[in-house]
């Protein structure tokens, strides 16, 4: 049998158990720099620091995905955090599972992220690597360290398809 999945549009509320909608909506700024720029404050839980870990920041460039997409695999980073903020104004995926031993179909959902917007994967959630909609750069807040901070559960029996 096949699972097919079809993407909603993201919010902070039906991501949150997740992570975190890394976005200025909503968010009351404190000017900064005479009035010339505005900070918004705690925007993602940047969580890197079990086992002695560090906080790196990295750019992903990333290959345009074609849809109807076969997922034939899911990862996970129990360890830390992991943040995707496209370096322009696009729109990309989002694919996730809640923590667990190993992804649970029937409990997988998708996001559409439209510009303007990142996300900040919490630790241990499943998630299929980025699913970019054009060839671009992703700025990338996540974990180094010791320890196994990358499991992958590779789908055997289970067909799912992502449709965008």
């Amino acid at each position: 049998m096949e699972t097919i999945i079809k993407p909603i549009e993201i919010t902070r509320k039906n991501f949150s158990a997740y992570g975190d909608l890394i976005s200025s909506d909503n968010i009351k700024p404190v000017n900064i720099n005479a009035g010339y720029a505005k900070r918004f404050d705690n925007l993602a839980n940047i969580n890197t620091s079990r086992d002695e870990g560090k906080t790196i920041v990295s750019i992903f460039s990333a290959i345009k995905r074609t849809f109807p997409m076969k997922i034939d695999m899911m990862e996970k980073h129990p360890l830390g955090s992991q943040a995707f903020i496209p370096m322009k104004e696009t729109t990309f995926i989002a694919f996730v599972a809640p923590l667990n031993d190993k992804p649970e179909i029937s409990k997988i959902e998708s996001f559409i992220v439209t510009p303007g917007m990142g996300i900040n994967y919490k630790p241990g959630i499943w998630h299929f690597p980025l699913i970019s909609t054009e060839n671009m750069n992703f700025l990338v807040v996540d974990r180094k360290g010791a320890g196994d901070n990358l499991i992958i559960y590779n789908f055997e029996k289970e067909k799912v398809t992502l449709e965008y």
